[in-house]
This record gives C-alpha cells, sequence and structure tokens, in this order.
C-alpha cells in the first residue's frame, strides 16, 4: 500500500513536458522521445561514466584540446566574463576553462537539479571567491539570467558536442535562443564532433561494458517510476546505429519481442523489432560547423581542434546584426 503510494505521488510530480512529451511520442510513427529527458539524476551519473569510457573519445579530445588551447582561448575572450554552462551535467571540463580565464561569475544551467546542485557546489569549492550561480531550466529556450549578471561580457560555454543531439533546424534554434539569452557581444565556446570512421563513431555508441545500453534503458525506468509506467524494460534492447544519410549516430530502444504496457492508464503495443528513438548525434564537419553557427546568429572567429581532427572547440561571437555580408 505504502509503495503505491509513493509511485503515485511521484507520477503526480512528474514534469508536465517530460508526460507530454512520453505520451505523444510513443503515440506517434516513428515513435521518439527527446533525449533531454535522458538526465534524471541516475541518467546523469551513467552520462558521466560514459564519458570516461575507453570507447568514447570525445570527452578525453576535448578536455586535451581545452588544456593545450587554454591561453589561446584566454586571449580570444579576455578576462571578467560571466561563463554562462549550458547542460552543465557535472561540469567536469568546466575547471579547465575557469582556470584558463579570468571569469567574474560561473552560472551553470541544467534541467536535472539535483545533478546541477551537486555539481554546483563542488566547484565552488574548487574556486572559492568566484560567484557560482546555479539555475535549474531548460535551456533550449531564453533564460532570464540572475540580476547583476546582466551587464557582464558573457561566455556561453556548450562543450561535449550537445549541439549534435538535435536535429539542424532545432540546432538553430538553440543557437539563436543562446544569443537572446546572452545579447550582442557574448561569445560562445562550443564543442563539435567531426565526421570519421564508421566503426570509431559506432563503438563509442555502444561500449563493451554497455553503460551506454544502461543509459538508454533508464529512460524505461524513469517513465515507469515518474509516470506510472508498466513498460518491461528486460524486453527492450539498445541499438545504436550510423545514419550516413543525415550524418548522424541514432540511439534505439527496440522491442525483443511482442509488449504491452500502459502509462497513466493509457495503453500502448510495440511488435518485436519496433523502436524507439531516443537520441541522435550528428557529426560536424568544418564548413558545416561555420554555416550551422551563422544560421543560429554567431560569427565563428577562431577554432581549435586535435592533431588527428577528431573534435573542435569553435569560438564565435554574437555580433551586431548587419545590413549587407
Amino acid at each position: 500500500m505504502l509503495k503505491q503510494e509513493i509511485e503515485d505521488g511521484e507520477a503526480s510530480l512528474a514534469d508536465p513536458a517530460f508526460r507530454a512529451d512520453v505520451l505523444t511520442g510513443l503515440a506517434s510513427r516513428p515513435r521518439a522521445i527527446p533525449a533531454r529527458w535522458f538526465y534524471d539524476h541516475r541518467g546523469s551519473e551513467l552520462f558521466e561514466a560514459i564519458t570516461d569510457l575507453p570507447e568514447y573519445y570525445p570527452t578525453r579530445t576535448e578536455r586535451a584540446i581545452l588544456v593545450e588551447a587554454g591561453p589561446a582561448i584566454a586571449a580570444a575572450v579576455g578576462p571578467g566574463r560571466a561563463v554562462v554552462e549550458f547542460g552543465s551535467g557535472s561540469s567536469a571540463k568546466t575547471p579547465l576553462l575557469l582556470g584558463a580565464i579570468e571569469p567574474a561569475a560561473y552560472i551553470p544551467i541544467d534541467i536535472s537539479g539535483d545533478f546541477l546542485r551537486e555539481s554546483a557546489s563542488e566547484l565552488a569549492a574548487q574556486f572559492p571567491g568566484l560567484p557560482v550561480l546555479p539555475i535549474e531550466a531548460d535551456f533550449l529556450r531564453p533564460i532570464a539570467l540572475p540580476d547583476g549578471i546582466a551587464a557582464m561580457p558573457k561566455l556561453g560555454f556548450f562543450p561535449g558536442s550537445t549541439i549534435g543531439n538535435m536535429i539542424p533546424h532545432s540546432s538553430v534554434d538553440l543557437l539563436r535562443a543562446m544569443r537572446a539569452s546572452l545579447g550582442t557581444g557574448a561569445m560562445l565556446l562550443i564543442g563539435m564532433d567531426r565526421v570519421k570512421d564508421v566503426d570509431v563513431l559506432v563503438r563509442a555508441y555502444d561500449d563493451a561494458a554497455g553503460v551506454t545500453a544502461r543509459f538508454n534503458l533508464n529512460l524505461l525506468e524513469r517513465i515507469n517510476r515518474e509516470l506510472a509506467g508498466t513498460i518491461p524494460v528486460d524486453a527492450f534492447a539498445h541499438r545504436a546505429i550510423w545514419n550516413d544519410m543525415r550524418a548522424r549516430i541514432e540511439m534505439h530502444l527496440e522491442a525483443t519481442r511482442d509488449v504491452a504496457f500502459s502509462i497513466e492508464g493509457r495503453n500502448f503495443a510495440m511488435a518485436a523489432g519496433e523502436t524507439i528513438h531516443t537520441e541522435n548525434s550528428h557529426k560536424y564537419g568544418e564548413r558545416d560547423a561555420r554555416i550551422l553557427l551563422r544560421a543560429g546568429g554567431w560569427t565563428p572567429i577562431s577554432e581549435w581542434t586535435d592533431a588527428e581532427d577528431r573534435f573542435a572547440l569553435i569560438l564565435a561571437e554574437a555580433q551586431p546584426p548587419r545590413l549587407a555580408p
């Protein structure tokens, strides 16, 4: 009885946007749920574990670029900027940036509140004297920054090639929302993953230890917990495939047998082999990345990459509107 009351309470407190996306996504064809809902507390922990896997090259490559390019980044952005990190997660790369420049404040933004506050507290201890002002929010929309930050020059930080999780028109919308949040004259330091050997890409999203599989399947467990779902999680398997036409890795949850389940009283059925599309990770060539940034209102001004050109950090600026090219 008590267990049911707890479950009912969790369902009633579920994010309405999460509920809407899940119910709409499972009723659609093809079925799909936005990747942002991976990141409950457990999902955030699993993602941090993914970043340490030997197959997952983006994190260690981007860290190495930040270390090597730190002095050049500091020279380009100058001192006294408020660093606004979109989708901060554990903020694992942030100390490398904050240690290289002279920031005036740090504002991490993330949808996973508990994980955000834990990370912000750890970073504040690491940088005593630096104002750390976490914001629990969906950074896909323009965000009102804390009082006192608006007048500061700002540097947006969007590492990890998270921009690749969105389809191109959504990426452009996000970049425009970032510009609206940060304002004209702001800068943006953004990580973008490059197109490369397919085997390398697939292994990065389907590791031998199965951590990425657990990360993907955790979405179903979250649905069951927060939306009174009855999904048989053991009837689904993680799939990662390369879609060459769209230049992206796709993650799916595939039904390994015919299944029927309910979510908040709504019934669903899936045949064996049907999938729920849970994530995209688009990869960008050098020119592609620059065009995407310009479409979102950002002018690329500097770029750093590793020796093998696997990953890039691009510094862009929100320049005033121009009447001519």
